[in-house]
């Protein structure tokens, strides 16, 4: 058994959860109709109500007492100054410096890193407003109409899911783009779009060596030099956000078009930092400021709030009493407003990547479960679709419910429905439905006797499926921000109390490795024979298709 398991506190939790395993919602809420008052957290513009969760106040108590065990306070401040807690690649994680509004010193390796955060986010600034003022002229003399983000991961998934979020706040002229999968239908479909005149294209790669991301950049400079003809215009139509100024001033870019970043900011952790250069190029300096002030806001919570009021903190409690105590293997992210469709695929990189991790900070395997399978898409479609496993398959599946209070659209009644469908599904999976409420149904649609015993197994609902219930003021870049920075320390805190590193990502090397050989072995003719068999023979089988046409 490891330290983790092995604990005091885990070991209480263990005990505990033997007695309550069977207690139902239903009983917990009848046993203390004020139980929502106590289990709930407000902070930045969100509300958090945990009370349908499969938890006692002694349940609760004790989960602290796990945070505690594990050092957790410690660890929380450990990031905010800068040490290096992320061991593996020896750097510090400061992703909170990024928007830190409050512009306290930061300190890595003896210098104070906000100076340098405070210059990009300038001259970022001033590179948009050009931009979206119409100053900034392709090489026609027109403005920028289009924007086409080629990135991958991090520098795909953020700014994506952001501007995604906000096109409320959107600049009417800019159309945004967004381009990271290799296969080349995506790049072709997206050109196909566009215009060179009036195109704008941001290359992020932190080495500008990614592989995915490369391929589609060059493919995207050979389009737009078949019309633009003088290399000269590439420095009009395409700016870079890496860390490699040879590479990108051999691409054509004007390194004076370059922006920084630094490698204590993490990939999936990177959308407040020049990654974020397409959501200020759509939403302007002040909105992009606006949801670094709202990160910064949950930042401080995060930090200065007792673990008990603490938002991310709980919600991090609550995963790993059901990934290991209830053994629940996903957990499940069902906004119910359009604008965060792509909510669910952002938190599943931000979540996996960070702690999918079998070994410990100190090399040893664990013996429990990580990360759970993150996975979701918008609740009304969800209720249609996969609800139905969640309320009545053989898999426990917590649920983040997600809304916002005020009305995104000019359409009330829409609002009003979508609403009533939110607070409706988040108590049906508490309450279920029993055997009698299910009969006494059936009886009052005039269905009886053998029919309704038939019927009656296929109308009960067991219930006692837990969810959270987070109810933002409105989805604006502030309380996005916030709900952004909200997740990402509800992770770092399940890796801590996990002990593993949440912010490497080495399991994601080997596949690229393997993929470099492989391409070229895929550019000769001869017969593939270094791989297992199952894998010479699908690359055999590839080359002989490709090969007749």
């Amino acid at each position: 058994m490891s330290a983790l398991t092995e604990s005091p506190a885990w070991q209480a939790l263990g005990k505990h959860f033997q007695a309550i395993s069977g207690l139902h919602m239903r009983e917990l809420f009848a046993a203390d109709p004020g139980r929502s008052d106590v289990m709930s957290i407000e902070a930045c513009d969100i509300l958090l109500d945990y009370s349908k969760n499969r938890v006692t106040p002694t349940t609760l108590k004790l989960l602290i007492d796990l945070a505690l065990q594990a050092g957790l306070p410690d660890r929380i401040e450990a990031m905010f100054n800068g040490e290096k807690i992320n061991v593996t690649e020896n750097r510090a994680v400061l992703h909170t410096a990024l928007r830190n509004r409050a512009n306290t010193p930061v300190i890595v390796d003896g210098e104070d890193v906000m100076p340098k955060v405070n210059s990009v986010l300038e001259r970022m600034g001033n590179f948009c407003n050009a931009v979206r003022n119409g100053d900034w002229l392709g090489y026609t003399g027109q403005p920028i109409t289009d924007i086409v983000n080629i990135g991958i991961g991090g520098s795909d998934l953020g700014p994506l899911m952001v501007c995604e979020a906000l096109k409320a706040f959107g600049h009417p002229r800019l159309n945004m783009h967004f381009v990271s999968n290799v296969d080349g239908a995506q790049i072709v479909d997206t050109l196909r779009k566009c215009h060179t005149a009036t195109t704008l294209f941001v290359i992020e790669s932190k080495t500008f060596t990614t592989s995915e991301t490369l391929t589609n950049a060059h493919t995207a400079r050979d389009w737009f030099l078949r019309s633009a003809r003088y290399e000269s215009t590439i420095a009009k139509h395409f700016v870079a956000v890496s860390t490699n100024a040879k590479a990108v001033a051999e691409f054509g870019i004007d390194t004076n078009n370059m922006f920084e970043f630094w490698n204590w900011v993490g990939g999936r952790y990177s959308l407040w930092s020049a990654i974020g250069l397409p959501i200020a190029l759509y939403l302007g300096r002040q909105h992009f400021l606006d949801l670094l002030a709202g990160a910064h806001e949950m930042d401080q919570h995060f930090r200065h709030t007792p673990l008990e009021r603490n938002m991310p903190v709980m919600m991090a409690l609550l995963g790993i009493w059901y990934v290991n105590f209830f053994g629940a293997a996903s957990h499940v992210i069902t906004p119910y407003n359009q604008s965060l469709h792509r909510l669910p695929a952002y938190m599943q990189q931000l979540d996996m990547e960070s702690n999918g991790k079998s070994t410990d900070m100190n090399g040893h395997a664990v013996d429990y479960q990580t990360s759970p399978i993150i996975w979701g898409e918008t609740g009304i479609n969800g209720q249609h679709a996969y609800f139905q496993m969640l309320h009545q398959g053989t898999q426990l599946s917590p649920i983040d419910f997600i809304a916002s209070i005020e009305n995104p659209s000019t359409l009330p009644r829409h609002h009003t429905i979508l609403l009533a469908n939110f607070f409706a599904q988040a108590e049906a999976f508490m309450r279920g439905k029993t055997e009698a409420e299910a009969r006494g149904e059936l009886l009052a649609a005039g269905i009886e006797g053998e029919q309704a015993e038939r019927l009656l197994p296929h109308k009960i609902f067991g219930g006692n499926r837990p969810s959270n219930t987070l109810l933002l003021g409105q989805l604006d870049p502030t309380t996005l921000g916030a709900l952004i920075a909200l997740y990402e320390h509800k992770i770092f805190c399940q890796g801590v109390i996990w002990n593993v590193n949440s912010f490497d990502q080495w399991g994601v090397e080997l596949g690229k490795q393997l993929a470099k050989q492989i391409q070229a072995e895929l550019d000769i003719a001869a017969p593939t024979q270094s791989h297992d068999s199952s894998t010479n023979r699908l690359i055999n089988f590839y080359k002989q298709r490709a090969r007749n046409g």
